[in-house]
């Protein structure tokens, strides 16, 4: 009868536990740098889990952080993404034109561009500081590429900007 009962608890508490789970901040960004030749253009895309960017959000002091139900709220955060990433062309500052976003799952994507050079091939020089200044144990993985041919690079506060060639 007791073997019974623990189980029954276990079988309730289950969904209440991985629930919380879920709402933990996971504390990591991936950020993706790509040629797309048709285009003429490098693509720059932000993956932030939903629960983070809302509790960022809260932290800056927004009232309502509401990523998936409130537009104002996902603007607002794309906002700070496009501030929190930065990138060099060749030697020189570029601010990616800010594309749009979406929510694919539990992530809030963020979408920026910026011409391409000609012939595709550059020296890029980034850095993410996406929530690093909101936890001191934030990962900001950016990876430079695109198929088979990809390079990752991990950011905490603090890092230094990386260097990478971008090819066709």
């Amino acid at each position: 009868m007791l073997h019974r009962l623990l189980l029954l608890a276990a079988l309730v508490l289950a969904p209440l536990a991985g629930g919380a789970a879920l709402a933990h901040q996971q504390k990591i960004a991936i950020s993706t740098i790509a040629l797309n030749a048709r285009s003429g253009a490098i693509e720059i895309a932000h993956q932030v889990p939903v629960h983070d960017a809302e509790h960022a959000l809260r932290a800056q002091g927004a009232k309502s952080a509401d990523i998936i139900g409130s537009e104002k709220s996902r603007e607002a955060f794309a906002r700070y993404v496009t501030r929190r990433f930065l990138l060099q062309v060749d030697g020189k500052v570029v601010e990616p034109a800010y594309v749009g976003s979406e929510i694919t799952g539990g992530s809030l994507w963020v979408y920026q561009e910026v011409p391409a050079p000609s012939g595709g091939q550059a020296v890029l020089r980034f850095n993410s500081q996406i929530l690093t200044d909101v936890w001191a144990r934030q990962e900001n993985r950016v990876n430079i590429g695109g198929g088979t041919k990809v390079n990752t690079f991990i950011f905490r506060a603090g890092s230094v900007p990386a260097d990478a060639p971008l090819t066709p």
